[in-house]
Protein backbone atom coordinates (compact mmCIF):
# COMPACT_ATOMS: atom_id res chain seq x y z
CA UNK A 1 0.00 0.00 0.00
CA UNK A 2 0.98 3.43 -0.42
CA UNK A 3 0.77 5.26 3.28
CA UNK A 4 1.57 8.96 3.94
CA UNK A 5 2.75 8.63 7.80
CA UNK A 6 1.86 12.05 9.32
CA UNK A 7 3.96 13.17 12.54
CA UNK A 8 3.10 15.74 14.74
CA UNK A 9 6.80 16.28 16.62
CA UNK A 10 4.75 18.40 19.21
CA UNK A 11 2.11 15.94 20.66
CA UNK A 12 3.36 14.93 24.18
CA UNK A 13 4.36 11.58 23.83
CA UNK A 14 6.15 11.65 19.94
CA UNK A 15 10.13 10.69 20.47
CA UNK A 16 12.66 10.65 17.88
CA UNK A 17 13.72 7.10 18.64
CA UNK A 18 9.76 6.46 18.28
CA UNK A 19 9.26 8.02 14.89
CA UNK A 20 11.90 6.26 13.17
CA UNK A 21 11.00 2.75 14.61
CA UNK A 22 7.57 3.33 13.38
CA UNK A 23 8.49 4.16 9.88
CA UNK A 24 10.92 1.52 9.55
CA UNK A 25 8.04 -0.93 10.75
CA UNK A 26 5.40 0.51 8.22
CA UNK A 27 8.00 0.38 5.58
CA UNK A 28 8.91 -3.12 5.75
CA UNK A 29 5.92 -3.92 3.44
CA UNK A 30 4.49 -0.72 2.35
CA UNK A 31 5.38 2.95 0.39
CA UNK A 32 5.56 5.17 3.28
CA UNK A 33 6.05 8.52 2.90
CA UNK A 34 6.61 10.91 5.96
CA UNK A 35 5.62 14.25 6.71
CA UNK A 36 5.73 16.24 9.45
CA UNK A 37 3.45 19.29 10.63
CA UNK A 38 4.65 22.74 11.59
CA UNK A 39 0.85 24.51 12.23
CA UNK A 40 -2.39 24.14 12.95
CA UNK A 41 -4.51 23.10 10.10
CA UNK A 42 -1.49 21.66 8.11
CA UNK A 43 -2.37 17.95 9.09
CA UNK A 44 -5.93 18.78 6.79
CA UNK A 45 -4.08 20.39 3.98
CA UNK A 46 -1.86 17.08 4.05
CA UNK A 47 -4.09 14.61 4.09
CA UNK A 48 -6.57 15.98 1.66
CA UNK A 49 -3.52 15.84 -0.81
CA UNK A 50 -3.10 12.42 0.14
CA UNK A 51 -6.54 11.39 -0.93
CA UNK A 52 -6.66 13.64 -4.20
CA UNK A 53 -3.20 11.57 -4.53
CA UNK A 54 -5.10 8.45 -3.98
CA UNK A 55 -2.94 7.37 -1.49
CA UNK A 56 -4.62 4.09 0.42
CA UNK A 57 -4.04 5.16 3.61
CA UNK A 58 -2.81 8.25 6.27
CA UNK A 59 -1.46 6.69 9.25
CA UNK A 60 -1.30 9.92 12.10
CA UNK A 61 1.35 9.98 14.95
CA UNK A 62 0.11 12.50 17.55
CA UNK A 63 -2.54 13.54 19.44
CA UNK A 64 -6.31 13.82 19.10
CA UNK A 65 -6.16 17.30 17.78
CA UNK A 66 -3.84 15.97 14.86
CA UNK A 67 -6.18 13.21 14.20
CA UNK A 68 -9.12 15.71 14.13
CA UNK A 69 -7.48 17.45 11.04
CA UNK A 70 -6.30 14.50 9.53
CA UNK A 71 -10.35 13.46 9.51
CA UNK A 72 -11.16 16.38 8.27
CA UNK A 73 -8.86 15.96 5.14
CA UNK A 74 -9.95 12.47 4.68
CA UNK A 75 -13.57 12.43 5.02
CA UNK A 76 -15.57 11.77 2.11
CA UNK A 77 -12.56 9.96 0.43
CA UNK A 78 -11.52 6.33 0.10
CA UNK A 79 -7.94 6.79 1.97
CA UNK A 80 -8.20 4.96 4.99
CA UNK A 81 -7.44 6.64 8.39
CA UNK A 82 -5.10 4.76 10.59
CA UNK A 83 -4.22 5.79 14.33
CA UNK A 84 -1.04 5.73 16.17
CA UNK A 85 -0.95 7.14 20.10
CA UNK A 86 1.03 10.11 20.38
CA UNK A 87 -0.20 12.25 22.46
CA UNK A 88 -1.03 13.08 26.32
CA UNK A 89 -4.62 11.20 26.51
CA UNK A 90 -5.27 9.56 23.13
CA UNK A 91 -8.79 9.30 23.38
CA UNK A 92 -9.88 8.20 20.01
CA UNK A 93 -7.03 5.68 19.61
CA UNK A 94 -8.20 4.14 22.55
CA UNK A 95 -11.86 4.27 22.10
CA UNK A 96 -11.28 1.74 18.89
CA UNK A 97 -9.02 -0.69 20.95
CA UNK A 98 -5.29 0.36 20.63
CA UNK A 99 -2.58 -0.27 22.79
CA UNK A 100 -1.41 3.38 24.10
CA UNK A 101 1.51 2.92 23.18
CA UNK A 102 2.83 4.11 19.72
CA UNK A 103 5.44 0.97 19.20
CA UNK A 104 2.53 -1.67 20.17
CA UNK A 105 0.14 0.05 18.33
CA UNK A 106 2.04 0.03 15.43
CA UNK A 107 2.13 -3.80 15.44
CA UNK A 108 -1.60 -3.56 15.97
CA UNK A 109 -2.13 -1.59 13.15
CA UNK A 110 -0.09 -3.37 10.40
CA UNK A 111 -2.09 -6.65 11.59
CA UNK A 112 -5.43 -4.84 10.80
CA UNK A 113 -3.96 -3.66 7.65
CA UNK A 114 -2.82 -7.10 6.85
CA UNK A 115 -6.27 -8.29 7.64
CA UNK A 116 -8.61 -5.79 5.94
CA UNK A 117 -9.62 -4.94 8.99
CA UNK A 118 -11.66 -1.63 7.73
CA UNK A 119 -14.54 -0.38 8.33
CA UNK A 120 -16.78 2.84 7.35
CA UNK A 121 -17.34 5.01 10.33
CA UNK A 122 -20.02 7.82 11.07
CA UNK A 123 -18.59 11.37 12.23
CA UNK A 124 -20.36 14.66 13.87
CA UNK A 125 -19.70 18.17 12.68
CA UNK A 126 -19.87 21.37 14.40
CA UNK A 127 -20.28 24.38 11.76
CA UNK A 128 -19.18 21.91 9.07
CA UNK A 129 -15.79 20.65 10.93
CA UNK A 130 -16.15 17.11 11.53
CA UNK A 131 -15.01 15.35 14.90
CA UNK A 132 -14.18 11.89 15.46
CA UNK A 133 -15.14 11.94 19.57
CA UNK A 134 -16.70 14.92 20.81
CA UNK A 135 -17.45 18.54 21.11
CA UNK A 136 -17.31 20.55 24.73
CA UNK A 137 -19.21 23.54 24.95
CA UNK A 138 -19.19 25.93 28.02
CA UNK A 139 -17.05 25.00 31.28
CA UNK A 140 -15.54 22.03 29.09
CA UNK A 141 -13.97 24.22 26.57
CA UNK A 142 -13.21 26.90 29.20
CA UNK A 143 -10.72 23.95 30.97
CA UNK A 144 -9.26 23.11 27.39
CA UNK A 145 -8.66 26.66 26.97
CA UNK A 146 -6.76 27.04 30.68
CA UNK A 147 -4.73 23.36 29.69
CA UNK A 148 -3.64 25.00 26.18
CA UNK A 149 -2.09 28.09 28.28
CA UNK A 150 0.13 26.01 30.04
CA UNK A 151 1.00 23.35 26.64
CA UNK A 152 4.36 23.17 27.59
CA UNK A 153 3.64 20.81 30.87
CA UNK A 154 1.36 18.91 28.96
CA UNK A 155 4.03 16.56 28.04
CA UNK A 156 5.31 16.34 31.61
CA UNK A 157 2.08 16.97 33.56
CA UNK A 158 -0.90 15.41 31.70
CA UNK A 159 -3.66 14.15 33.47
CA UNK A 160 -2.99 16.45 36.56
CA UNK A 161 -2.72 19.40 34.77
CA UNK A 162 -6.32 18.81 33.58
CA UNK A 163 -7.83 18.70 37.05
CA UNK A 164 -5.67 21.38 38.28
CA UNK A 165 -7.59 23.29 35.40
CA UNK A 166 -10.94 21.90 35.86
CA UNK A 167 -10.83 23.26 39.68
CA UNK A 168 -8.90 26.67 38.50
CA UNK A 169 -11.95 27.30 35.83
CA UNK A 170 -14.51 26.81 38.27
CA UNK A 171 -13.54 28.79 40.97
CA UNK A 172 -11.74 32.12 38.83
CA UNK A 173 -12.02 31.23 34.81
CA UNK A 174 -15.56 30.57 33.44
CA UNK A 175 -19.15 32.41 34.16
CA UNK A 176 -21.79 30.26 36.64
CA UNK A 177 -24.17 32.94 37.07
CA UNK A 178 -26.51 31.99 34.27
CA UNK A 179 -26.55 29.53 31.35
CA UNK A 180 -24.35 30.51 28.90
CA UNK A 181 -26.21 28.97 25.80
CA UNK A 182 -29.23 26.48 24.84
CA UNK A 183 -28.80 23.42 23.15
CA UNK A 184 -32.03 21.75 21.81
CA UNK A 185 -34.53 23.30 23.89
CA UNK A 186 -32.21 22.90 27.33
CA UNK A 187 -30.73 25.86 29.35
CA UNK A 188 -27.25 24.66 30.06
CA UNK A 189 -23.85 25.95 31.57
CA UNK A 190 -22.11 23.16 29.69
CA UNK A 191 -22.59 20.82 27.30
CA UNK A 192 -20.94 17.74 25.50
CA UNK A 193 -22.12 16.55 22.12
CA UNK A 194 -20.46 12.56 21.20
CA UNK A 195 -19.57 10.70 18.60
CA UNK A 196 -18.37 7.69 20.79
CA UNK A 197 -17.33 7.02 24.57
CA UNK A 198 -15.76 7.23 26.71
CA UNK A 199 -16.11 11.24 26.98
CA UNK A 200 -12.38 11.12 28.17
CA UNK A 201 -9.73 9.11 30.33
CA UNK A 202 -8.40 10.05 34.04
CA UNK A 203 -4.85 8.27 33.19
CA UNK A 204 -5.77 4.43 32.85
CA UNK A 205 -10.01 4.79 33.94
CA UNK A 206 -12.32 6.08 30.88
CA UNK A 207 -14.79 8.31 32.00
CA UNK A 208 -18.30 7.23 30.08
CA UNK A 209 -20.90 9.94 29.88
CA UNK A 210 -23.19 8.38 27.07
CA UNK A 211 -22.69 4.72 26.66
CA UNK A 212 -25.11 4.56 23.61
CA UNK A 213 -22.65 6.87 21.47
CA UNK A 214 -20.60 4.94 19.26
CA UNK A 215 -19.40 4.63 15.74
CA UNK A 216 -22.20 3.29 14.06
CA UNK A 217 -25.11 5.04 16.00
CA UNK A 218 -25.90 9.02 15.67
CA UNK A 219 -25.53 12.01 18.57
CA UNK A 220 -25.29 11.85 22.13
CA UNK A 221 -26.37 14.95 24.38
CA UNK A 222 -24.82 15.66 27.48
CA UNK A 223 -26.25 18.74 28.77
CA UNK A 224 -25.80 19.85 32.76
CA UNK A 225 -28.25 22.69 33.97
CA UNK A 226 -26.20 23.80 36.75
CA UNK A 227 -22.62 23.68 37.37
CA UNK A 228 -23.10 23.69 41.78
CA UNK A 229 -19.72 22.00 42.62
CA UNK A 230 -21.98 18.97 43.83
CA UNK A 231 -23.09 18.64 40.75
CA UNK A 232 -19.71 18.43 38.96
CA UNK A 233 -18.06 15.98 41.77
CA UNK A 234 -21.17 13.66 41.86
CA UNK A 235 -21.45 13.67 37.68
CA UNK A 236 -17.62 13.20 37.32
CA UNK A 237 -17.48 10.20 40.21
CA UNK A 238 -20.82 8.71 38.42
CA UNK A 239 -18.95 8.88 34.59
CA UNK A 240 -15.91 7.05 36.18
CA UNK A 241 -18.48 3.95 37.22
CA UNK A 242 -21.76 2.96 36.33
CA UNK A 243 -23.04 6.43 34.85
CA UNK A 244 -26.34 5.29 36.72
CA UNK A 245 -26.71 8.33 38.90
CA UNK A 246 -25.76 10.75 36.00
CA UNK A 247 -28.53 9.13 33.44
CA UNK A 248 -31.39 9.61 36.75
CA UNK A 249 -30.27 13.15 37.41
CA UNK A 250 -32.47 16.17 37.66
CA UNK A 251 -29.33 18.42 37.09
CA UNK A 252 -28.36 16.68 33.74
CA UNK A 253 -29.95 15.98 30.26
CA UNK A 254 -29.04 12.99 28.58
CA UNK A 255 -30.09 12.48 24.49
CA UNK A 256 -29.07 9.83 22.32
CA UNK A 257 -29.57 9.01 18.89
CA UNK A 258 -29.74 12.78 17.77
CA UNK A 259 -29.22 13.43 13.72
CA UNK A 260 -29.18 17.43 14.16
CA UNK A 261 -29.01 20.01 16.94
CA UNK A 262 -28.11 23.80 17.75
CA UNK A 263 -26.82 25.70 20.35
CA UNK A 264 -27.32 29.29 20.33
CA UNK A 265 -25.91 31.20 23.37
CA UNK A 266 -26.66 33.97 25.26
CA UNK A 267 -23.68 35.69 24.47
CA UNK A 268 -20.49 34.20 23.22
CA UNK A 269 -19.35 30.74 24.69
CA UNK A 270 -16.26 29.24 24.27
CA UNK A 271 -16.14 25.79 22.09
CA UNK A 272 -13.78 22.60 21.69
CA UNK A 273 -13.33 20.24 18.88
CA UNK A 274 -11.60 16.68 19.85
CA UNK A 275 -9.94 18.24 22.77
CA UNK A 276 -8.62 21.47 20.84
CA UNK A 277 -10.35 24.90 21.89
CA UNK A 278 -11.26 26.81 19.07
CA UNK A 279 -12.31 30.06 20.91
CA UNK A 280 -15.57 31.50 21.53
CA UNK A 281 -19.03 31.66 18.87
CA UNK A 282 -22.62 32.43 19.53
CA UNK A 283 -24.18 29.59 17.56
CA UNK A 284 -23.37 26.36 16.69
CA UNK A 285 -24.66 23.93 14.11
CA UNK A 286 -24.11 19.82 15.30
CA UNK A 287 -24.86 17.03 12.46
CA UNK A 288 -23.98 13.79 12.62
CA UNK A 289 -22.65 12.24 9.23
CA UNK A 290 -23.07 8.37 8.53
CA UNK A 291 -20.35 6.44 6.17
CA UNK A 292 -18.28 9.13 6.49
CA UNK A 293 -14.83 8.03 6.88
CA UNK A 294 -12.65 4.80 6.05
CA UNK A 295 -11.18 3.81 9.59
CA UNK A 296 -8.73 0.63 10.24
CA UNK A 297 -9.46 -0.82 13.93
CA UNK A 298 -7.50 -3.90 15.29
Amino acid sequence: MNILLLVNTSASAVTARARVVIQKALSADHDVTMAETSRRGHATRLAQGAAADGLDAVVVLGGDGTLNEAANGLAGSSTALGVLPGGSTNVFARTIGMTNDAVEATGELLAAMAAGSRRRIGLGSLNGRYFLFHVGLGFDAAVVEQVEKRGSLKRYAGHPLFVYAAFATWFRHYDKSRPRFTIDGVDSYFAIVQNTDPYTYLGNLPIKTSPAAGLDSALSLVAFRNLRISTVITAAGSAMRSCRHLRRSRHVVLRDGLTALTATGNGPFPYQVDGDFLGEVETVELRHHSDCLDLYVP
